[in-house]
């Protein structure tokens, strides 16, 4: 179940995810596209949001097919495998991680948890790095390989490096907390 104030969870289940019914279903017809009738046959293919696919598989409606990214054998594992740090994870899901840990455990496919904290670990040096000494013509280059994750990972190193350069650069070396310029009350 999505954090329902969390705008992020929110999009992230509404990814699309390829499933098929396993039982026909009548008054479902607008899921299946390529049928005028109102019903669903046993064995169709059809592309649903993870929050549905999720429901209808924990029901024994669906199963849901691993989207091509997170297989075992997929080109995207061979990318990572090879050159984390420049594969263009953006174009294949913007919240690659929180997907991936959300599908895992469905589909019983141990692989992907290992192959998450790879991915990550892998890319999050580069991310640091890059936030850290970038010039500003090469950010918006970088950022569109970026997942949604990332992209928060990325903004953080950035503003930690301005804020070091600005306490760097003679701003305020200590300030007084707030706390303690209000007046205590009088003992009586």
């Amino acid at each position: 179940m999505a954090n329902y104030y969390d705008i992020d969870d929110v999009l992230a289940e509404e990814e699309i995810l390829p499933a098929v019914f396993q039982q026909a279903a009548d008054g479902v017809g607008l899921l299946d596209s390529s049928d005028d009738t109102n019903k669903v046959g046993a064995g169709s293919k059809v592309e649903l949001p993870f929050w549905l696919a999720r429901d209808l598989h924990l029901r024994g409606v669906v199963s849901i097919d691993v989207p091509p990214y997170f297989k075992k054998i997929s080109r995207t594992r061979k990318e990572i495998g090879a050159d984390a740090a420049h594969v263009d994870l953006r174009s294949r899901c913007q919240y690659f991680y929180e997907l991936g840990l959300k599908i895992a455990p469905l589909v019983g496919d141990k692989t992907i948890g290992p192959f998450l904290l790879v991915a990550f670990q892998t890319r999050y040096k580069e991310v640091l790095v890059k936030a850290h000494t970038a010039a500003s013509a090469v950010a918006p280059k970088h950022l569109t390989l970026l997942t949604n994750e990332e992209t928060k990972l990325y903004e953080a190193g950035q503003s930690s490096t301005a804020a070091f350069k600005k306490w760097r650069m003679g701003g305020p070396r200590l300030q007084k907390a707030t706390v303690l310029g209000r007046k205590r009350k009088p003992i009586e």
